[in-house]
């Protein structure tokens, strides 16, 4: 059973390194680790959130990992095989800014309708401050409501309290610190 995952066919390999920003020996040492990880080649979400919890250990990194999953998970099929882990890490480690953009809409996007709403920022926000494990006072600047509000005023430019793709690619951009706390492959 492990041994038919053990090996990258090479056409597998040749069409990742088209389709990300890694070597093909990089993508090789990459799928070993995976192996190792996940002998049977398969990173179930059980397995994605005890990974979070091994760098954030301070807090709860559950509601994150759970939302990060949901988007590494391409296929929707409740587990994450390595062609999709890849692909996600290429993105979110070395992508360009757009590339890292449409990813993380789709990391908001909850619902997956094409929009952002205050509710679906607000509970990516919140699974942040459970996961570093800070919880700002409701009345701190810093509160993920407020933050939320924050951002919304700053790129919600028709006030339709719905975000699209360009509103929050432009608002991104024009805020630096957005595209910094996105950088979820550089950390």
């Amino acid at each position: 059973m492990g041994k038919k995952n053990s090996k990258l066919k090479q056409e597998t390999i040749q069409k990742l390194c088209e389709e990300t920003y890694f070597s093909d020996k990089e993508i090789k040492q990459w799928h070993k680790g995976f192996l190792k990880d996940c002998p049977n080649g398969l990173l179930t979400e059980t397995g994605f959130i005890k990974i979070y919890k091994q760098f954030f250990p301070q807090g709860d990194p559950t509601k994150f990992a759970s939302l990060v999953f949901r988007v590494f998970d391409e296929n929707n099929d409740g587990a994450i095989e390595f062609e999709e882990f890849i692909r996600a890490l290429s993105i979110t480690s070395r992508g360009n800014v757009d590339e890292k953009l449409l990813w993380a809409f789709r990391l908001y996007d909850v619902d997956n309708d094409g929009f952002i709403t205050r509710e679906e920022m607000y509970s990516i926000v919140d699974a942040i401050y459970q996961m570093v494990g800070q919880a700002p006072e409701a009345d701190d600047e810093n509160a993920p409501q407020k933050r939320v509000d924050q951002i919304f005023s700053q790129m919600d430019k028709n006030h339709d309290e719905k975000l699209t793709l360009e509103e929050f690619k432009e608002g991104s951009k024009a805020d630096p610190r957005i595209v910094e706390a996105l950088s979820l492959g550089d950390n």
